[in-house]
Formats: C-alpha cells, structure tokens, sequence
C-alpha cells in the first residue's frame, strides 16, 4: 500500500491511516506497534506529532493497514489483546477476547466468593483468557480448562506461562474427561447459528469457535445437558451466548433442574450471559 507522498511525521502517517479507512483508533493502535511502541501509549502520539516517521516504520504500517482493511482484526496485527487486566498473546488460532466476556468472569468471581480454594472449569478456553483471569484473580482456586483444539491449548499455555499463572490445560471436547466438584463451570462457547448473515465479518476467526448447528445452540444444549455430573453440590454454570439468545438458554437451564436461573447484561445493557445453581434433589 503506497500513499501519494509518503509520509514523514508520526502525524502525517496517522493522517494517511485514517484517509484510507481505517477507524482512527484503530490506526493509532497500528501506528504505535509500527514504532516499537505499547498500545496504551496513544498520547504518546500526541507528544511526538512532529518526529520523524521512519520509512521501515512506514512499510510495516501500510503493510498492516491493507491487512485491517481486508477485516483481519486489529488483535491479530498487533498479536495482543488486552483481557480483564491481562495481556494476552493472540493469533488467528484463537477468538479474539471480547470486552463483553468480562462480564462472564466478573459473574464467576461473584459466584467464588466465600469460597476457600475453589475448584473452576473454563470449557473452550481459546486464548485462556477466562481461565487466566480468574486465576489471576483468585490465586487460591484450582482453575482448570479444556479445548478441543490442540492449536488453542497451545496459545492459552504460552499466555499462562508467560504470566506465571498455573492453569492446568487439557484437549477434550467439553465435558468428556472432566472430573467433578466444580464450584464453578464457566464457558464461551460457540453459539452462532449457520448462515448467520454476521458470519462473513468474522471470516478470519477460526470457525470452529464460532458456529453451532442451525439455532447456534447444540454446544450450550450438550454443556447444559452434562455438566450437573461435574459440578459440586451449589456450583454454578455460567454460560456466555448471542444477543438475542438469553431466553432460549434459561429455558435449557431450568429444564435441566438448574435453580435461581438468571442472565447478566454486558457493557452494552444485553443479556449476554446467563447461568444457573446445580442443588441435586435428596
């Protein structure tokens, strides 16, 4: 990607970004990994407006910009994301950590609270990033977490070793070779339906991690379904899912026998999560 003059100031460059079609945040993003710079530095662009841009700096950048352009998500060029406070590395092999699954780890350490060295399963675990972040957060617990992806499990393993934190990792679909007395399951799994006109934005994200049958809800239906034989007696299930799907998945809780079924709304006031207490009758 070349522009018509090729720019010689941070400000220039960042101007150019934008004039493409690239959102300017975005940009900014992309502009302080081309100069060897941390994300969080944005003002660190105003301070420097005038200093020289490096035409190897340049390159890099244009390079990226035509990628963005193209929907790779900013995540994937920069090769992080930022997590509930944690810095994870992140590649195509995973989801890109959203902002709305925080909402999910915040319900979850409620739920662990007033408990001495709880027991937590994170399903699908990706990046790590849930599993990570209540670890992080509860020193104290024993936070295991599963993938079916081998490619997965080995991006969320680097992200643990690289933060010091002992999460114990293994490769299984969901729930098959899970233990039991789990105070705590938690899980972002797939939950969009195919042919979902939404699909195509989200092209360069491993699909498998994506899509589940024709409602989006065959992997929630198979977690809600097994999971009581994992979970200590109290434990809670804690299920992330669509927009628009809250009501289908209390219905799946409370037909399952889950009590004080319940949804959580995201930063944008949607209910995007939502989860259950497991009380086996006597």
């Amino acid at each position: 990607m070349t522009t018509a003059t090729t720019p010689t100031t941070v400000a220039q460059a960042l101007a150019a970004a934008v004039a493409l079609g690239v959102d300017r945040l975005d940009a900014q993003l992309l502009l302080l990994h081309a100069l060897g710079r941390p994300p969080h530095e944005r003002a660190w662009l105003l301070a420097h407006d005038t200093d020289a841009m490096p035409a190897s700096a340049w390159t890099a950048l244009a390079e990226r910009l035509s990628r963005r352009l193209k929907g790779e998500p900013v995540a994937y060029l920069l090769g992080e994301k930022e997590f509930h406070g944690l810095a994870l590395q992140v590649d195509a092999r995973v989801l890109v950590p959203r902002p709305d699954t925080e909402t999910l780890v915040d319900w979850a350490l409620e739920c662990l609270d007033g408990h001495n060295a709880p027991r937590v399963l994170d399903l699908g675990t990706g990046s790590g990033a849930i599993a990570l972040a209540l670890q992080h957060a509860r020193p104290d617990a024993q936070v295991d977490a599963v993938d079916a992806s081998a490619d997965a499990l080995a991006v969320a393993q680097a992200n643990a070793e690289r933060l010091g934190l002992p999460v114990r990792f293994s490769q299984a679909h969901w729930l098959e070779s899970a233990g039991s007395g789990y105070t705590v399951i938690a899980s972002n799994p797939p939950y969009i339906a195919i042919g979902d006109p939404h699909l195509p934005a989200l092209r360069h994200e491993p699909p498998a991690a994506l899509v589940s049958g024709a409602d989006g809800l065959d992997d929630i239906r198979q977690i809600v379904q097994n999971a009581p034989s994992h979970l200590a007696e109290g434990g809670w299930l804690l299920l992330e899912h669509g927009h628009d799907q809250a009501a289908a998945v209390r219905q799946l809780l409370e037909t399952r026998g889950f009590a004080e079924v319940q949804s959580r709304d995201d930063l944008a006031g949607i209910a995007r999560c939502s989860g259950g207490i497991w009380r086996p009758v006597k």
